[in-house]
């Protein structure tokens, strides 16, 4: 499709406030929006994808203060160490904007006095509460016990005078707005919080300037002034677009009105009351969608540096790469609630999801293909009936994968694809390879066996790249094609003749946690929380409240501990008594009536067993399909609802930090048979 008939997709970010670095809660907003700038690529779209900073303000002054440097020095710096991390971080953004950029500036000047002098903005005095962090200013009604209800802090009485904005004049046509376009937020929580404490309420008229400080756009026809922060900062999304007032401009008519702007839930507020507004009154058509996307937190809590919960993307990059802190950000975050992040957490996701399922499954296809047939295989020859249902799941990936997308739950749209990974590993166990290896007259179906391998990593691989492109094209090459064409996704067979990678290398490396967490705590990167050891502040006033013994009082006899329990030692001939051996999950669904349970079909060399296992809080039946498990397999039979279970699986038990129990299957590293002895 040539550039100029294709459908244009504007989308940006919210401009990130240049006061400090960001952490990976900040950074999580450019790779979510990056992921659906390529997914619309890959329809076809023709995609203008803009970022960039924020840069005025009180908060910026004051921190350049504290430098002992300039505001634009200060600004400077920060701003070049956000685009260092939005391109460490593999963003395919098309325009970075500064709110310093002279151009940006003009048009600011342009558009305030565009709106005073019709009659929008007017001088006054303001005399409220102020949130310098948040550039915000509140009646004592929104006030949360005091402070501001938007961050926690601190507010001041300030009193001075400023410009304002008639809000009141355009809430009606914003309301009717809402009314006519049901999607223009999302998700709809964010819609209905800002109908009922905003809009329903009665909106008050809006400060528009300051005088306290100098750091912003001087209102040129009023020096004394400059133009408050959101005005400035909102406006970025037409100035980068072309928008010159009182200037035609073709570029603009083309990309405006933005498809999608990607904000904080923080900042919905500003971009769905004040932006519009602001574009009413300009004259200008709304943005057609804005989602509000959750936080990215770290143990439980919003990031922050007084709290000493922060995560930066470029420490999670130097220890994992760039497609791993990638996949796991993504994975973490809900489209509504929030998401959690932490450092043990992104090494199981590695483990479990990049080695385990992507990684062995490419290694192993392109190690068979290359030993089997000198790494050439052809479409055509003898097809079964275990491959419909592998086809069935490759062909209606893509539709899933880009539906998600397109309703930003973005974490659903990873599953479905390791979903259909995971059914791609379980087709090798039921095909079985290296037995048919064995057989001349099979040749014929180990060849369709390993060409349909190769074309189900290669439809995954395609739709992965939205989300882990560096990876998904190393993927890609090992298997010898290139990424599929959209119209082809949802097809099986458009592969003809294959040619894979003459050595498979793994696509992520198996990493020892304990070893890698003791590393990062050492060099201060990850909290000693991570490996569960108590901060030292805690055990500092913990040991400042225990009373110094008397010298001449007898230690009292240690007493067990209540939660204590005695264990008893076992020989190695107690321990042969327990037979281990590898299951493979062939069916799993739910037990009637019992929360806990779930009834499972294992294959444990030639047999298959039913084995009941009280692990449905943590795992869903569609999940343990094809899981390899250990099973005690001489474990005498019991019924459990009912059902006799006739062996039991191995897992591995804790308490998070929160307090919850976690549970976790105990599995081999490696692909085994099923039936293999554990010893």
């Amino acid at each position: 499709m040539d550039k100029k008939d294709k459908k244009k997709f504007y989308l940006t970010t919210a401009i990130t406030y240049t006061s400090g670095k960001p952490h990976v809660g900040n950074t999580y907003e450019i790779v979510l929006s990056d992921v659906i700038a390529r997914a619309k690529r890959l329809e076809g779209y023709d995609v203008i994808f803009q970022t960039g900073t924020d840069e005025h303000g009180e908060k910026i002054e004051l921190k350049a203060a504290a430098a002992g440097t300039t505001p634009k020095q200060f600004v400077d710096g920060v701003a070049g160490e956000i685009e260092r991390i939005w391109r460490l971080m593999n963003a395919s953004f098309d325009r970075f904007v500064r709110t310093t950029d002279a151009y940006h500036e003009e048009q600011v000047q342009k558009i305030f006095k565009k709106l005073y002098e019709q009659g929008d903005i007017y001088k006054g005095t303001y005399k409220g509460w102020y949130c310098t962090p948040c550039e915000s200013f509140w009646t004592q009604s929104q006030l949360v016990d005091g402070k501001c209800p938007d961050c926690g802090r601190e507010v001041k009485m300030a009193e001075e005078e400023a410009y304002f904005f008639k809000m009141s004049k355009y809430a009606d046509a914003l309301m009717k707005y809402y009314d006519e376009h049901p999607d223009f937020i999302t998700p709809v929580s964010r819609k209905n919080e800002m109908l009922n404490n905003f809009l329903k309420p009665g909106l008050q008229d809006l400060c528009v300037s300051r005088t306290s400080f100098k750091w912003g756009i001087p209102v040129d026809f009023d020096n004394r002034h400059v133009v408050y922060v959101w005005l400035d900062a909102l406006t970025n999304y037409i100035t980068g677009a072309g928008y010159r007032v009182g200037e035609d401009s073709k570029k603009f008519d083309a990309e405006w009105p933005a498809d999608l702007h990607v904000i904080g839930k923080d900042i919905v507020r500003f971009h769905v009351i004040y932006w519009p507004i602001f574009l009413m009154a300009l004259g200008l058509p709304l943005p057609k969608q804005v989602y509000g996307h959750p936080w990215l937190m770290q143990n439980g809590g919003k990031m922050s540096k007084s709290k000493g919960n922060v995560i930066y993307a470029d420490d999670l990059v130097a220890a994992f790469g760039v497609d791993a802190t990638r996949y796991c950000m993504l994975k973490e975050m809900p489209f509504e609630n929030d998401g959690v992040i932490s450092w043990g957490q992104t090494i199981d996701n590695i483990n479990s999801d990049l080695v385990n399922v992507y990684g062995n499954l490419v290694q192993r296809t392109v190690a068979m293909t290359n030993k089997y047939f000198g790494g050439t295989v052809a479409r055509g020859g003898v097809e079964e009936s275990v491959d419909e249902e592998l086809f069935s799941a490759v062909r209606s990936l893509r539709d899933k994968v880009l539906g998600d997308i397109d309703s930003y739950h973005i974490a659903d749209a990873l599953g479905e694809i390791f979903t259909v990974l995971r059914r791609a590993n379980k087709y090798i166990d039921e095909t079985s390879p290296w037995v048919l290896a064995k057989d001349e007259s099979k040749k014929g179906r180990l060849e369709v066996v390993l060409h349909n391998l190769l074309e189900s990593i290669a439809v995954c691989s395609t739709l992965l790249a939205p989300f882990m492109p560096e990876t998904a094209a190393k993927a890609l090459a090992q298997c010898g094609v290139e990424a599929i064409n959209y119209d082809a996704l949802d097809k099986f067979g458009a592969l003809h003749t294959l040619k894979v990678a003459g050595n498979p290398t793994y696509l992520f490396v198996r990493l020892d946690k304990d070893k890698v967490l003791k590393e990062l705590v050492s060099k201060g990167i990850a909290p000693e929380s991570e490996l569960g050891i108590e901060p030292a502040e805690e055990k500092k006033a913990g040991s400042a409240k225990e009373a110094k013994p008397q010298k001449d009082v007898n230690p009292p006899k240690a007493e067990k501990p209540e939660n204590t329990v005695n264990i008893e030692e076992i020989t190695i001939d107690d321990f042969f008594k327990i037979k281990l051996k590898v299951g493979e999950i062939l069916a799993a669904e739910k037990v009637e009536k019992a929360d806990k349970l779930l009834k499972f079909s294992v294959k444990v060399g030639d047999e298959t067993r039913t084995i009941v296992s009280g692990i449905a809080k943590f795992y869903t039946p569609e999940e343990m399909v094809g899981k390899r498990v250990v099973v005690v397999s001489n474990l005498k039979a019991a019924k459990l609802r009912g059902i006799e279970s006739q062996g039991m699986l191995l897992c591995a038990c804790y308490v998070k930090e929160n307090g919850e129990e976690e549970v976790v299957l105990v599995a081999p590293e490696k692909s085994v048979p099923s039936g293999a002895t554990v010893r």
